[in-house]
């Protein structure tokens, strides 16, 4: 008689490895699906974000064109937008000032800039919206406040 040994390994094939990669999609999937969220949320919060700058910005054009108007800015503003909920951030401002390497100094209308320049006239504009996030999220407090802000000279 022969004496055979008999192995009970079977040979890799198409047989042994079906199903591992559901197996292994089933795994992934949660965190692709966190991922993509992730992405979704910070681009649809810079997207607003750069919305709430444009509705700024399109005050203080109203104010260039028109003059200051506070009515009239917060109206610019909240029409330059698709977003609903884009609100002045405070009212309007408009102040003399000197412009500086930082920016524009306010001063009294009556008194000279350092170059001996009188001071212009200005117009700050401040725009706001409450970003609510898709899911919530412990270190963020939501909603988010996403302000633009623009100030330009009249004069």
């Amino acid at each position: 008689m022969s004496m055979m040994k008999s192995t009970s390994r079977r040979k890799p094939g198409p047989e042994t490895t079906a199903g591992v990669a559901a197996i292994e999609f089933a795994l992934l999937a949660p965190l692709l699906v966190v991922l993509l969220i992730g992405v979704v949320e910070i681009g649809l919060a810079a997207y607003q974000d750069m919305e709430v700058q444009n509705a700024a910005e399109a005050g203080a054009l109203y104010a260039v064109r028109n003059g200051f108007d506070p009515d009239g800015i917060e109206t610019a503003m909240e029409n330059a937008t698709g977003l609903s909920g884009v609100t002045a951030g405070a009212a309007p401002l408009s102040f003399c000032g000197c412009p500086g390497l930082d920016g524009v100094t306010v001063i009294s209308c009556d008194f000279t800039c350092p170059g001996g320049d009188a001071p212009g006239d200005y117009v700050k504009v401040e725009a706001s919206f409450e970003h609510h996030t898709i899911l919530p999220y412990p270190w963020v407090s939501s909603p988010v406040v996403l302000t633009g802000e623009s100030t330009v000279r009249l004069k």
